[in-house]
């Protein structure tokens, strides 16, 4: 779900020759699913080759039969910027700093301090 709203927020579409599993916390961490082993068997009868999965799932790719291992695109992820550079089909809009989106304060000449009543 957040995939999508960053798809439809920044207006680049989800690829749609990838499956992704796991779930974000509100920082954006990856966080591990179960079940990974059936999860990547019905992704690969579904057709999809490629897939997004939490970077602490990768020491349960060993239950994962050889020939799904081999057949399969797996992109270990850890956090939510990780899955969009994957997931979406181009690059996100780079966000101006801080300093880039601030205007400069004003600061009157010295002797000419504004008062409430001006």
């Amino acid at each position: 779900m957040a995939t999508a709203m960053a798809s439809a927020l920044a207006k680049i579409p989800v690829r749609r020759d990838i499956a992704m599993t796991g779930e974000i916390t509100l920082r954006g961490k990856v966080l591990p699913i179960g079940g990974l082993k059936e999860k990547l068997l019905a992704a690969h009868r579904a057709g999809l080759f490629e897939v997004i999965l939490p970077l602490e799932n990768e020491k349960d790719v060993a239950e994962v039969p050889e020939n799904l291992r081999t057949a399969m695109k797996l992109h270990f992820v850890d956090n939510m910027d990780q899955v969009l550079a994957v997931a979406l089909e181009g690059p996100l809009p780079q966000v101006p700093s801080e300093a880039e989106t601030m205007a400069p304060i004003a600061t009157p000449p010295a002797g000419e301090i504004p008062t409430a009543r001006q």
